[in-house]
């Protein structure tokens, strides 16, 4: 799983020039899961992991200003957009290559489930449309991007084949 983070200001996504997620003060969260991930993922330490990891992010400006509260402890808000361009690989030629990426079927339960999970814990969840062309507009705060891949957070969850 591989996961870009921005906290925002406000966000949306929209497809068909029509609205179908937005949030106030929170995180954008782009997911993408690769061929590795099967849907054994879902409930394991690693999922629980990776999403602990996501809401519990101290990104948000305490009273000092410095990064010291969490999405959870600020309850913001989290759009969640499917996003397999994040397995793309680039090494070769100039169009990427997303044989890393997970099959769409696959991936859409896996989403569907990090959804579900994300609303059990957060107190506003908004999400995409899984394989739909969308529109995302968001105000990045700071800016603040980051990173998340599960195979650097949890390197002994993985199986080398």
């Amino acid at each position: 799983m591989r996961a870009v983070i921005q906290r925002v200001r406000r966000a949306r996504v929209c497809v068909a020039e029509q609205e179908v997620g937005a949030i106030g003060k929170g995180m954008v969260v782009l997911l993408g899961f690769g061929e590795e991930e099967s849907p054994d993922v879902v409930h394991s330490r690693m999922w629980q992991g990776f999403l602990s990891k996501i809401v519990n992010l101290r990104i948000f400006p305490g009273d000092k200003g410095h990064f010291d509260r969490s999405l959870l402890e600020v309850r913001a808000g989290i759009l969640l957009v499917s996003q397999f361009t994040l397995f793309a690989d680039c090494k070769r030629g100039r169009r990427p290559s997303f044989s890393a990426a997970l099959q769409p079927e696959l991936a859409q339960g896996l989403f569907n489930a990090f959804a579900w999970d994300l609303e059990q814990l957060c107190p506003e969840v908004a999400t995409g449309v899984f394989g739909a062309d969308m529109d995302v507009e968001l105000v990045n705060w700071g800016p603040v991007t980051l990173t998340l891949d599960s195979r650097d957070l949890f390197p002994g969850e993985y199986q080398e084949a």
